[in-house]
């Protein structure tokens, strides 16, 4: 079984960040659409097919209008946060 989930963390604010759009894609399709919770949370999905995946997110920067990963997801549970701050963002394979 394959879950993925991330975290939103506003840098520059020094808080989670609430409320940002994220959509799960699968080739042209979106597999799922989700906003972060209050802790800048979501759950992207469960019981994902192998395969190549892209997250889009579109954080609170006014820089940054969208960012866009590519991953490869096997088996397991993946969880990729993405740090944003108003000039900078970086993302990592959490756990």
């Amino acid at each position: 079984m394959i879950s993925l989930s991330t975290h939103v963390l506003d840098t520059g604010a020094g808080e989670p960040a609430r409320g940002v759009e994220v959509k799960l894609y699968r080739g042209d399709d979106v597999v799922s659409q989700q906003q972060t919770d209050t802790d800048g949370r979501a759950l992207l999905g469960e019981g994902l097919e192998p395969g190549i995946y892209r997250v889009a997110f579109q954080p609170p920067s006014r820089f940054f209008r969208r960012v866009e990963l590519e991953v490869e997801l096997e088996e397991g549970h993946y969880h990729v946060p993405l740090l944003v701050s108003p000039y900078s963002c970086a993302s990592y394979r959490g756990s």
